[in-house]
């Protein structure tokens, strides 16, 4: 996975795009198929189990960065999860 360095306007566009309503039960549901905890999750990506949390429940709207660390400990494809 490559990093995204994101302009003003370019973040404004990936704001409307990734609102955190579109992937936190996505996410919620492939951590499930595996059979993890968010504790376990959150470690594994490093990240607080409460900021994890707050992610799936669709209240946060995570970096790019920290999405592809969620989702390397997954193991899910980031087009699974990701609206584009």
């Amino acid at each position: 996975m490559r990093k995204v360095a994101l302009r003003i306007t370019d973040q404004l566009s990936y704001n409307n795009i990734m609102s955190p309503h579109k992937i936190g039960k996505k996410l919620k549901v492939a951590r499930l198929e595996l059979g993890l905890k968010q504790t376990e999750v959150a470690k594994k990506a490093n990240i607080s189990e409460n900021y994890y949390a707050r992610i799936e429940r669709d209240e946060e709207n995570p970096t790019l960065e920290t999405i592809e660390r969620i989702l390397k400990v997954l193991k899910v494809k980031s087009s699974d999860i990701l609206p584009f």
